[in-house]
């Protein structure tokens, strides 16, 4: 049986959460023989979007698909890169006329994988297509090319990511949702071979909120008046993904681990990008 397996962090806060992921990627991929890396960046650039730069900072460090969300278009010039490059997803379910894609494939050892970035629509801002017709859209096509296809479902509310795990069992390798930053206990491989988790986690200051520092935000909830948003940088940093393993022939996974990592000994720049 020939198998692959896939290490996926959930979404990478900033420069500290790059800091810590640059630091442990190399022994967690030779740890666990991970043969692809997939990494959420919508919040990796001083905590809301993404650069060019960083993208191709996750390159240099293993990375082979940058997955995003509701923060990708806070920098005018990762449009351009989403235009010429297919290693930077943005949600298949915006609107055609976006710039990028949602869905993208590459070969890993001689195995083609698929991957899809879609978004939720509950307790959402933005008005997007429905993610679960989205996801019929994308697989009539992409079934065609590999069966080993993992999703990313950047959403909100735990019901909407667990339905979306569902409708696609059987029918995908992996479902596993972003965006809250809090890492779930409820990995699972589903009746019919998808491997699930509701979220998984972020990569940031542990003692912040969401990776952000708290004391604004906690001003905001007592006072209910606008304030900034700003990187905790001071550690410890943690470190949230999960890994799964695929079988090549059928698509469908057969082991599916939480990451989990507290490093206290991360300083960091807070100048960084």
């Amino acid at each position: 049986m020939k198998t692959v397996r896939i290490l996926f962090f959930g979404d990478i806060v900033g420069a500290p959460g790059r800091a810590v992921f640059q630091k442990h990627v190399k022994a967690l991929k030779e740890k666990h023989k991970i043969d692809a890396i997939i990494v959420n960046g919508e919040n990796s650039s001083k905590g809301r979007g993404i650069t060019p730069r960083i993208v191709k900072f996750f390159r240099h460090n293993y990375v082979d698909v940058v997955t995003t969300g509701n923060h990708i278009w806070r920098y005018r010039e990762i449009t351009e890169y989403l235009q010429m490059h297919d290693d930077l997803l943005r949600p298949e379910n915006y609107p055609a006329q976006c710039p990028g894609s949602g869905v993208t494939t590459f070969n890993c050892n001689g195995v083609t994988i698929g991957v899809v970035n879609v978004q939720g629509r509950t307790f959402m801002r933005d008005h997007l297509s429905d993610p679960f017709k989205t996801m019929d859209t994308v697989l009539s096509f992409l079934r065609t090319k590999t069966k080993v296809i993992f999703v990313d479902f950047h959403a909100e509310a735990t019901s909407e990511k667990i339905g979306l795990g569902f409708y696609l069992d059987g029918r995908v390798s992996a479902v596993v949702g972003t965006h809250t930053h809090v890492q779930t206990t409820d990995e699972r491989i589903l009746p019919q071979g998808t491997a699930f988790m509701t979220d998984a986690g972020m990569a940031g200051a542990l003692h912040s909120m969401l990776g952000m520092k708290k004391e604004p935000i906690i001003e905001n909830f007592l006072t209910q008046m606008p304030v900034k948003f700003v990187v905790e940088d001071q550690g410890p940093m943690i470190l949230c993904g999960v890994w799964v393993e695929i079988d090549v022939e059928t698509g469908k996974s057969l082991h599916i681990e939480r990451i989990k990592i507290v490093d206290h000994d991360i300083r960091v720049d807070g100048s960084e990008e």
